[in-house]
């Protein structure tokens, strides 16, 4: 055991460290150490990401030559490292004061974690070689099972407030990434351990990094060691603040079209100068999907006055509620007269088109100004740029600012009319929309039962708002007709979503309806089998056989229908064949 008396002789030296001899180092491990090979991706990752003043967590310390090098060529304010095997403490310490570096590094025998509801101690397994010891005791090596200590990583990050975080876990880094937040951290310094969680749960961890704003350093980064760094202005939205609930003013900003179709696509707004403007980006799923676009080329639109920039415009029904509609918010925080809401559309083919039902939107916002399309790059004389509140991903739930705008802006004049049972169907929309197929039948069993059959694409906006109002029962195929409703449904109506497809947008429609108007849905996914055009089709394409006995049950059991009338009978298959004819093939079924 090594006292504090003792000065126990020096096995190794890396980067001017030098490394005093344990029971830990072996001749192999002393000859990495030498050669600069032991940690030396993290190392490396390390010492190209801290700067002088920085403060820095380390979560697994292992020997401590990781954040002794740290602290001493990177020049930090201070080194916090953390290391659940107690033994290796003291030998720690031991490196940490041969190397005059105990004012600036501290280590504790404790476990951080970020979930809720940590317990005061957790199991660790500890293995014959340091090397490995982990909360998970993921294969058949022989391990000592002891209790750590665990202290909050929100309570570090108040008390201490790191600027960068080194990683190394042994598989512990998923379950810690799923619950931490990264907000304050300049970079990331990670290994991943596909080992213990398999290589879907490495790219997990990848998703999260990203998704919080993380971005890979090609030239110190691996596969399993990632050194990535943040710019807080380019993070996603996020629901509960930050720059989605604030509101930036450009003078002579620069709006420029989309250079090019697709998914993700150059486009937005630069600052005079050619700076890119983050807080104007689309973001959908933690993705942005407008990045910054080149200066213009040529000839510049001017637009004088002040207007509100409103994004990408989307002439598709749904993702104009929940994207385009996003930084409308800002009417309720606006300190000056505006001239109109400014979009993008999402092709430029598209140019200056503008859809009745998206002018009379902004007019139930009581916002009686233009709404515009541009159709040429623009220069506009001032243009305020409130942050994305709305949208696909984290952002469905709508930040605060958003939600009020909706609630206290939205449709207030239009009364409830119409039935109290409704049925929102989709049955006379194109073919190819993702149609659920029975869909006629079901609202043949559904109007016995006292429904009214609704197809709200028939009806202009102030129709389907006042029809929904008067509802207190819906039913409803899933779809974008949902998001109009969330935007003006109360807590005592009852919802029942009819799934089509497997798909994530489920669940967004479901957290809308909860955080907007407070219902839980009946969500009932009873399908026998979904169809797709032949060949590689992507799944908002596919249609979904209804299952009418299992779906009669659920509703009779969520108290949408009685008992009354006949048990309804599943589709006969000749004639589904018959009706999707050759252009359609069965969807395999997942193993």
């Amino acid at each position: 055991m090594v006292t504090a008396k003792e000065t126990p002789p020096v096995a190794a030296e890396c980067h001017g460290v030098r490394v005093p001899q344990s029971p830990f180092l072996n001749e192999t491990r002393i000859q990495r150490i030498n050669a600069g090979r032991y940690e030396g991706q993290e190392i490396a990752g390390a010492l190209a990401v801290i700067q002088p003043g920085d403060r820095v967590l380390e979560m697994g310390a292992g020997l401590g030559l990781v954040g002794a090098i740290a602290a001493h060529k990177g020049a930090p304010e201070a080194v916090l490292s953390f290391e659940a095997n107690a033994a290796l403490i003291p030998h720690i310490r031991a490196l940490y004061d041969l190397n005059e570096l105990q004012n600036k590094i501290t280590v504790r025998n404790q476990l951080v974690i970020s979930g809720d509801n940590r317990p005061a101690t957790l199991p660790f397994h500890v293995r014959n070689s340091f090397l490995g010891s982990s909360l998970i005791d993921s294969d058949n090596r022989e391990t000592t099972q002891v209790e750590v200590p665990t202290i909050s990583y929100a309570e570090v990050c108040q008390t201490f407030k790191p600027d960068v975080l080194l990683m190394d876990i042994e598989g512990a880094e998923l379950e810690f990434l799923r619950h931490a937040s990264l907000d304050g951290l300049r970079a990331v310094v990670i290994e991943f351990h596909p080992d213990a969680y398999g290589r879907e749960g490495m790219r997990e961890c990848k998703r999260i990094l990203e998704r919080a704003g993380f971005r890979k350093q090609p030239d110190v980064s691996t596969r399993l060691v990632w050194t990535c760094t943040c710019n807080p202005a380019e993070r996603p939205p996020a629901p509960d603040g930050g720059w989605s609930t604030k509101i930036t003013t450009l003078d002579n900003a620069l709006v420029q079209l989309p250079e090019r179709d697709g998914l993700v696509q150059p486009a937005g707004v630069l600052h005079s100068d050619g700076r890119p403007c983050p807080p104007a980006a689309l973001w959908r799923n933690g993705r942005a999907l407008t990045t910054p676009p080149q200066m213009p080329q040529g000839p510049v639109t001017e637009r004088a006055g002040t207007w509100l920039w409103g994004g990408v415009l989307w002439l598709h029904f749904g993702h104009f509620l929940v994207e385009s509609t996003s930084r409308l918010w800002a009417l309720d925080h606006l300190e000056e007269e505006i001239n109109g809401v400014l979009f993008i559309p999402k092709r430029s083919r598209n140019g200056g088109e503008v859809s009745g039902y998206q002018r009379d939107f902004l007019t139930l916002l009581g916002c009686d100004k233009p709404l515009v399309s541009s159709d040429a790059p623009t220069r506009v004389e001032r243009l305020i740029v409130p942050g994305q509140g709305f949208g696909l991903g984290s952002l469905i739930t709508g930040t605060a600012p958003y939600r009020n705008t909706v609630a206290n802006r939205f449709a207030r004049e239009i009364a409830p009319e119409g039935p109290e049972k409704l049925y929102i169907s989709r049955s006379q929309l194109p073919a190819g929309r993702g149609n659920l197929i029975g869909e006629e039948a079901l609202e043949t069993y559904l109007a016995a039962q006292g429904y009214k059959i609704f197809h709200p694409e028939k009806h202009g906006l102030r129709e389907q708002i006042a029809v929904y109002k008067a509802a207190k029962q819906i039913i409803a195929a899933e779809g974008s007709a949902l998001h109009l409703l969330g935007m003006v449904a109360r807590p005592a109506q009852q919802v029942a979503i009819v799934v089509r497809r497997p798909s994530s947008a489920t669940r967004g429609l479901e957290q809308h309806l909860q955080s907007f108007a407070g219902i839980t849905t009946a969500t009932l996914f009873h399908l026998t089998r979904s169809w797709k055009p032949l060949g590689k089709a992507k799944a908002r394409l596919w249609m979904g056989e209804l299952d009418m006995p299992a779906l009669q049950d659920s509703l009779r059991e969520t108290g949408f229908i009685d008992d009354s009338g006949p048990r309804w009978a599943n589709l006969d298959p000749a004639k589904v064949r018959a009706r999707l004819g050759d252009q359609f093939e069965l969807v395999p079924e997942k193993t």
